[in-house]
């Protein structure tokens, strides 16, 4: 049923960042092969944003990794530890979000995973199944097994105590709740990039003190974002959704700092290492054709074939021919009686900008087109009729105005 262990070891070792402590991992694949006993592997996210990115992917294909070897994948939905949110990393303390909110992001977590995982090999759980029955007894009792001191051993936590910021204690136990998933699953193996390795640690020793045998903690490196600077996050909107759309996945890909190349083909391509080390040696010589391909393979990986080549091709015509494309959104929106609407407030309407100030900042870096005319003034006007809005390079939507005739206005756009 099992590979012998070194065959399977060299497939994980691939593209991982450490196996702590791997003597431990041989040992219970030895174990799992003798016995014909599955071992029990564990990821949890978050639901504090609806999307599931391919920075996200280079461990849930790790994950896949372990269900073709023939182990049990458990993919938490953290929906009880997103109530507070993963410190991991965070320089001040997070919002709580609400559950409504939490509901509406996971509603589609199992689509986007299943786009890489086997869902018939995959048990799917909410961790809100054991950590929402715990009353304060329980909770006194796990916290009672770790100390502040040994929380203050953790970087980031360390960093903000020095430095005089606020930690509340529901971050402190948020580690903690990580950990116990792993004690109710049993876990044999907990993967997470490179930040969660404190929690990864502590549910090590959650288990031993529970009496189990200790889970495995296996680490993939953090995939930076479109940006070049940051991980991957759609908090900093540098991020390519599993599920976004195939020109939108497109495009961001294939705005990436050439700099970026090496790493990105490195941990998001699905190839063998010889071409892998060609494809990378492309990047070097000819950045701009070793970016196209590794933005063509992206949307096949995850959305197909004709998704790609469609994907390719709208590009090409956008932004090699100069067209627009054909399939934009249309949003439509009503302008009061003898009134304009302000271009900022259209920019957030259109779904082109989070909020007025942000629409107000692209404005001023001249990031906005209407009509292919660059607008920079972030007081302008725009009268009834029908636009086409752009910002930056690849976001297109067709905006109607409905109205009456509109007078003179001295903070209309001017013309082109």
């Amino acid at each position: 049923m099992f590979l012998p262990v070194d065959e399977q070891l060299t497939q994980i070792r691939a593209g991982v960042a450490e196996i702590i402590p791997e003597p431990e991992l041989e040992r219970k694949l030895a174990r799992s092969r003798d016995t014909e006993t599955p071992l029990i592997i564990k990821q949890g996210f978050d639901p504090t944003r609806p999307d599931l990115h391919i920075g996200h992917a280079v461990s849930i294909h790790k994950l896949q990794t372990f269900q073709r070897l023939g182990h049990q994948v458990v993919f938490v939905i953290g929906d009880f530890t997103a109530l507070v949110g993963d410190p991991s990393g965070q320089s001040d303390t997070r919002p709580m979000v609400s559950r409504d909110e939490i509901e509406r992001n996971l509603e589609t977590y199992a689509e986007q995973v299943f786009t890489i995982l086997d869902p018939e090999k995959t048990e799917l759980r909410r961790n809100s199944e054991w950590l929402a029955e715990l009353d304060l007894e329980d909770v006194l009792r796990l916290t009672s097994q770790y100390t502040v001191a040994r929380m203050l051993e953790r970087e980031d936590f360390s960093r903000r105590y020095a430095a005089q910021q606020p930690i509340t204690l529901g971050e402190f136990v948020y580690p903690m709740m990580q950990a116990y998933d792993s004690v109710v699953l049993r876990a044999d193996v907990e993967l997470g990039g490179t930040d969660q390795t404190y929690n990864l640690l502590l549910g090590r020793t959650l288990q031993e003190r529970q009496g189990q045998e200790p889970q495995v903690c296996l680490t993939v490196p953090l995939l930076k974002g479109t940006d070049g600077q940051q991980k991957m996050s759609k908090s900093y909107d540098n991020y390519v959704g599993l599920t976004m759309d195939p020109g939108e996945m497109f495009g961001r890909t294939m705005s990436i700092p050439d700099l970026l190349l090496p790493e990105w083909i490195e941990l998001v391509t699905a190839v063998d290492d010889a071409e892998r080390a060609s494809w990378i040696a492309q990047a070097q010589s000819d950045p701009l054709t070793a970016k196209r391909r590794l933005a063509e393979h992206v949307v096949e990986r995850y959305q197909g074939a004709e998704a790609a080549t469609q994907a390719r091709e709208r590009f090409d015509r956008v932004h090699r021919e100069g067209d627009v494309p054909e399939d934009m959104p249309t949003v439509r929106l009503t302008g009061e009686q003898g009134e304009s609407l302000w271009i900022a407030r259209v920019l957030k309407s259109a779904g082109l900008a989070s909020s007025t100030s942000e629409a107000r900042r692209i404005l001023g870096q001249g990031g906005v087109r209407v009509d292919g005319r660059t607008i920079d003034d972030p007081d302008c006007h725009l009268s009834p009729g029908t636009y086409v809005l752009q910002r930056g390079r690849r976001k297109f939507v067709r905006l109607e105005i409905d109205g009456a005739e509109v007078g003179d206005d001295d903070g209309s756009c001017p013309e082109g």
